[in-house]
């Protein structure tokens, strides 16, 4: 009771900024805002387009009209494979056709929109698109692939005409007859993955792999093979003879699987650019493509099987 909260109030009351908000004159303010624009597009993804286009640097006309003639000069990979994101969903074929049934003036859509719009009025849109992306990672990964493969053809080569490794193999398979004599019979071969089980199985007292007990039989007993590697003119593994080890030699890793699925892909690319060009016949850029092409895809095909059959 002898607090005096009156004076209180005065001295720490909150200033008003500026006049006081007349409630009435907002809502009036309010109804005369001109309408929102009209929305195609979920808000993140016309925002993600945004900032696609201005990289590609070219106007909704240009970059559409280089798809449909498939100008390679004109659009970057980089910047195709950005766009492919944004191929229009079908909900967005939806509003882009309503738009258009009630006859909406164009102004009132964003560039995103207007260009969505332009965008979805490319004929086989994803087709064409992905066969530009294949053109243009065509010539690189062919050239990136022909070493690879040559690279397995010798090395299956050389290693079959190994008499010595072949001797090694086949003391290889005769411990592992040996072991799995209890369960069942003898095998006439093994997969060469199977290899790497020499490495996990370890002896009694856990101090020596199979692979350096095998390595120690054959220096003792058939020192003639220690030198296999010298018959192969891309040899996997090599003998380090002081430390009874095997010695990786240092080759490029080159996976046969990875290799056929790549070669997979591109006869898949050059399929759909066949099929384009059936419907497009008049396109030089797909002609000269095929009529370039078509034969380093035939010798990429023809050298796979021989990987895969070597």
């Amino acid at each position: 009771q002898e607090l005096d909260m009156s004076d209180f109030e005065e001295q720490f009351k909150t200033k008003a900024q500026g006049p006081g908000l007349d409630i009435s004159a907002l809502k009036v303010k309010a109804t005369q805002k001109a309408p929102s624009k009209v929305t195609l597009m979920e808000s993140n993804r016309a925002k993600n387009l945004a900032i696609t286009l201005r990289k590609g640097g070219r106007s909704i006309q240009d970059i559409c009209t280089a798809i449909e003639t498939y100008d390679q000069q004109a659009l970057s990979l980089d910047f195709l494979e950005l766009l492919l994101r944004f191929l229009p969903t079908e909900y967005e074929r939806t509003l882009i056709g309503k738009f258009e049934r009630d006859q909406q003036p164009p102004e009132e859509l964003s560039d995103e929109d207007q260009f969505m719009i332009r965008f979805s009025k490319i004929p086989r849109l994803a087709e064409r698109m992905n066969v530009m992306i294949f053109l243009g990672n065509f010539s690189d990964t062919a050239q990136l692939l022909m070493p690879q493969l040559n690279a397995i053809i010798a090395a299956s080569m050389s290693l079959k005409s190994s008499t010595k490794l072949r001797n090694i193999l086949e003391i290889v398979l005769a411990f592992g007859n040996y072991m799995n004599s209890s369960k069942r019979g003898a095998a006439y071969g093994f997969r060469l993955q199977s290899l790497d089980a020499l490495l996990e199985m370890k002896s009694t007292d856990r101090k020596q792999t199979l692979l350096h007990y095998l390595v120690r039989v054959i220096m003792e007993k058939y020192p003639e093979l220690t030198g296999f590697h010298t018959e192969t003119a891309a040899p996997v593994w090599g003998l380090s003879e002081p430390a009874l080890t095997p010695t990786p030699l240092a080759l490029p890793a080159v996976s046969l699987d990875s290799v056929l699925q790549d070669v997979r892909s591109l006869q898949q690319g050059m399929e759909l650019t066949r099929k384009e060009f059936m419907r497009q016949d008049d396109s030089p850029v797909l002609k000269d493509f095929l009529k370039v092409n078509s034969e380093v895809m035939e010798k990429l095909q023809a050298d796979s099987k021989t990987a895969k059959v070597g």
